[in-house]
């Protein structure tokens, strides 16, 4: 099963105040290549990418106070994966978190990576050379994400993981179309803010097998976090490129995670789980989708609270009766900014709303991204009693 490390950053964050996240919910339109899939545009893919990568650098409105931005899995064309560090080193402020999901490459390229990023990544190289010398695995296709940190003190950090959850390309006798299945997934402590979190690539949340599951061993590392600090796992983000965010299967996982089949543990009970999807104009070869890719959504434990409300770019709702309050966004192309409400429920006797949207940015046909207006969202909406 995979291994959970511990890895200790130095993040700033105001202590006693909220975060804010913006997700990046762009189109991926990908091919099935010999090494796994391939983007179609990686030119006009990476244009897209920059002008976010801008935005975060201009720091425009209150985005200057941003600590956390999300890209799709597989939303990255590899050849610009130096350049986009470069951008995050140089441009980005202290205390930001930039996560990531990368064009697939062969695992000789990934174990380079990890070469190159050793100090970082020490134990994952150990881990990939065990699989390296067990077997004839170095042409496997690795779905890979990276984590970049930019530390308090401006330092750059890169972290890399590979996804641990098999895909459609196993289907094939051929076994060069295997997914190599990651080994490991790392759980971000942050010093001095004492903000604990984890980054997941799509499938890796629900994969199990028949003894153990990734959310089981998560929820137990948290645990064990929590007995012997009183820490918890704050923020759990999800990067996907999904056709089914939302598989009952999802919804099983969710249920139990925030203590309805399960007992209510601590370690995860006020933890933040963050789905950060594609968009509906997604296009993978060979896949048809009546109702397309799209929709991330926000989900925290039902002791918080959130007004149950029906826009057309966003709603919440409890997930089908699951024991959570659910933030939906809707499914174009979209940049949604939003704070992380505090890693502890609210007195029930405040009116406050702990999840708040602060802006929506939509692409439009030159290429820029535009401000959503309150005018564009309030059509057909409904706002009824707190749940």
């Amino acid at each position: 099963m995979v291994q959970i490390i511990d890895k200790k950053v130095n993040l700033e964050f105001p202590l006693g105040h909220h975060l804010h996240c913006l997700i990046a919910q762009l189109p991926n339109h990908l091919r099935r290549s010999e090494q796994g899939f391939a983007l179609v545009d990686p030119e006009q893919k990476w244009l897209q990418v920059k002008s976010i990568l801008d935005l975060v650098t201009a720091g425009e409105g209150n985005l200057k106070k941003l600590h956390f931005l999300m890209l799709p899995e597989t939303s990255v064309p590899f050849a610009r994966f130096n350049q986009l560090l470069a951008v995050i080193e140089t441009g980005f402020r202290a205390n930001t978190v930039t996560m990531f999901g990368m064009e697939h490459i062969r695992l000789k390229e990934y174990r380079l990576l990890l070469e190159r990023f050793r100090e970082d990544n020490g134990e994952a190289l150990e881990l990939v050379d065990k699989d390296i010398d067990s077997g004839d695995v170095l042409e496997m296709p690795v779905n890979w994400c990276c984590v970049a940190i930019k530390e308090a003190s401006g330092r750059l950090r890169v972290f890399l993981e590979a996804k641990t959850h098999p895909f459609s390309g196993e289907e094939f006798l051929d076994k060069y179309h295997d997914l190599y299945r990651g080994r490991h997934l790392y759980l971000f402590r942050s010093k001095p803010a004492c903000f604990n979190f984890m980054t997941l690539i799509c499938l890796d949340y629900l994969y199990r097998d028949l003894y153990a599951s990734n959310i089981k061993q998560i929820i137990d590392h948290a645990n064990r976090l929590f007995f012997s600090s009183r820490q918890g796992l704050d923020t759990l983000f999800v990067i996907q490129c999904n056709p089914k965010p939302e598989h009952r299967a999802y919804q099983e996982v969710i249920r139990g995670f925030y203590g309805e089949y399960l007992e209510d543990l601590p370690g995860v009970r006020e933890t933040i789980t963050v789905f950060a999807n594609s968009s509906d104009e997604t296009r993978l070869a060979g896949l048809e989708t009546e109702k397309g890719f799209g929709n991330s959504f926000v989900v925290i434990n039902r002791h918080h609270k959130l007004a149950t409300v029906q826009l057309s770019e966003f709603a919440t709702d409890d997930f089908n009766g699951a024991p959570v309050c659910r933030l939906r966004f809707g499914s174009g192309t979209r940049l949604y900014y939003f704070n992380l409400p505090l890693h502890h429920e609210l007195d029930p006797r405040t009116s406050r709303v702990p999840l708040k949207v602060h802006a929506i940015l939509r692409w439009s046909p030159e290429g820029k991204w535009l401000r959503v207006s309150g005018e564009e969202m309030v059509g057909g909406f409904e706002i009824g009693a707190e749940s």
